[in-house]
């Protein structure tokens, strides 16, 4: 674990600079920009009906409990009473973090690659329940901090190795930020188009992601980091009280804008979350249903 006391050769927050001034979050490329034009709410014409459909089968009126929501959900997704759950697909997104030199991690940066080779080789849970299930995964570099060899199952749309510490500074610049978010918006899209997909899962993998997930959390939801904070990889309760004032402290320090996401993003997020953000968006207009795995992905 990284030493909390010895900080000396580090630079101080008014030593980096991290321009704001380019046009960064109106820039937004196409097709990315009719991506997000195409996006509609989920209609409740449907509703009724689908209800109905399910009501009509031969068993008790909800004896399959959340099942049934999950149907009617699916109904309203697609606009369609029969929808369709052919094809599956699983994307895993990684990417180190900066906030990791602050001691917030059990694990050190070098763990983000070697799992993300795990993927690869098939040793994973997900792995595995993607074979059983009849899923396709790919692995997608948004910002690992180390070189990933390249794999048939590898996406490689890394944005930078790892994002700065944002104890220090904004996470990202607004640049990066926008091209996180559009690499994932292009790797859900570039896969729909060789074969539509009907439902999506979108996960995470990097170190130190946790306290970036938490700060989001925080920042949007206007709750404090000590009741937010969890213990990531396993951290004791030292670590955590720790972890707690990091991120608090960051959050004074970058003030995000609750009602700006892409301005939270950039401040505390990382490249896979950002990447994650992307390929819902993307999917949402396409309307295939999304499962979110996990609260990194959430």
């Amino acid at each position: 674990m990284t030493n909390l006391t010895k900080r000396s050769n580090r630079p101080k927050e008014k030593d980096i600079v991290i321009t704001r001034s380019a046009q960064g979050f109106e820039s937004f490329r196409e097709p990315f920009r009719s991506t997000l034009k195409s996006i509609e709410p989920i209609g409740k014409d449907l509703l009724s009906a689908a209800q109905a459909k399910i009501d009509n089968k031969t068993k008790p009126l909800g004896s399959l409990g959340k099942l049934e929501d999950l149907a009617v959900q699916l109904c309203l997704i697609q606009k369609n009473l029969n929808p369709r759950l052919y094809r599956k697909s699983m994307f895993v997104f990684a990417a180190d973090h900066g906030i990791v030199e602050e001691g917030v991690s059990a694990y050190p940066s070098e763990v983000t690659g070697q799992m993300v080779k795990n993927f690869l080789e098939g040793g994973a849970a997900i792995n595995v329940l993607c074979r059983q299930c009849g899923i396709d995964i790919r692995v997608v570099d948004m910002g690992v901090a180390g070189d990933i060899e390249n794999h048939p199952l590898l996406l490689n749309k890394k944005v930078r190795k790892g994002t700065r510490n944002f104890a220090l500074a904004p996470a990202m610049t607004p640049e990066e930020t926008v091209s996180a978010v559009q690499n994932g918006a292009e790797v859900f899209l570039n896969e729909y188009e060789s074969n539509p997909i009907d439902i999506v899962g979108l996960g995470d993998m990097g170190i130190g992601n946790t306290s970036s997930a938490t700060a989001i959390i925080c920042a949007i939801c206007d709750i404090s980091p000590a009741e937010a904070t969890g213990r990531g990889t396993g951290i004791d309760y030292k670590a955590l009280k720790h972890k707690a004032e990091v991120i608090e402290r960051a959050l004074r320090f970058h003030r995000p804008n609750p009602k700006d996401a892409l301005d939270v993003l950039q401040k505390v997020g990382g490249f896979e979350i950002a990447g994650i953000a992307g390929a819902a968006l993307a999917a949402a207009s396409k309307r295939t249903a999304v499962v979110l795995d996990g609260v990194i992905s959430t």
